[in-house]
């Protein structure tokens, strides 16, 4: 049980960084199409109007260069992570930053939280950028390959189906065989 845990863990954290690496890779390809995307264990989701054959060579493509050592492909600005940290970060820096103030008037808290808000979002792309690299991605990933791509449509939406197969069998460091 621990094992198959920390297998669909580290399978996460692969497709998180091949995710990455494929956005950044058809942003440069149409740069004014707006995508997202989502990972699980199995594979992710990419959202938005997209060629299917484009995006089976960026996703490709996101494998060989991170695969040879582009690592910076898997940390990406926009990364879900980031606007979280930024998030938890603008609120403790809110209640921080006013706790001085709350028997002073409105004149003196509500510029006390703007900062305190303000300066938790610019540190919460930098701490969102770290636990990308540490925490939500991995670029060390086994030989891995496309098992498929499925192109949806939820109404007016278009959506892709990206599933993933690494060739590697998984095994827990001093696991026996």
């Amino acid at each position: 049980m621990k094992e198959a845990v920390i297998k669909y863990l580290h399978q996460v954290r692969w497709n998180h960084a091949i995710e990455h690496g494929s956005i950044h890779i058809l942003s440069r390809m149409m740069p004014y199409v707006n995508m997202a995307g989502r990972s699980n264990g199995r594979g992710f989701f990419i959202y938005g109007d997209i060629p299917t054959d484009m995006l089976e060579k960026a996703v490709q493509e996101a494998i060989d260069r991170i695969g040879a050592g582009e690592h910076q492909l898997a940390i990406h600005p926009n990364c879900g992570t980031n606007m979280i940290s930024s998030a938890a970060l603008a609120a403790g820096g809110t209640m921080l930053a006013t706790t001085g103030t709350k028997r002073r008037g409105l004149t003196e808290q509500i510029p006390a939280g703007v900062l305190g808000a303000l300066m938790g979002v610019l540190l919460g792309q930098v701490v969102g950028m770290r636990l990308q690299a540490l925490i939500t991605t991995s670029p060390n990933f086994p030989q891995a390959r496309i098992k498929k791509i499925q192109r949806r449509q939820m109404g007016k939406r278009t959506y892709h189906w990206v599933e993933m197969n690494y060739e590697q069998p998984f095994s827990l460091p001093g696991a026996k065989p």
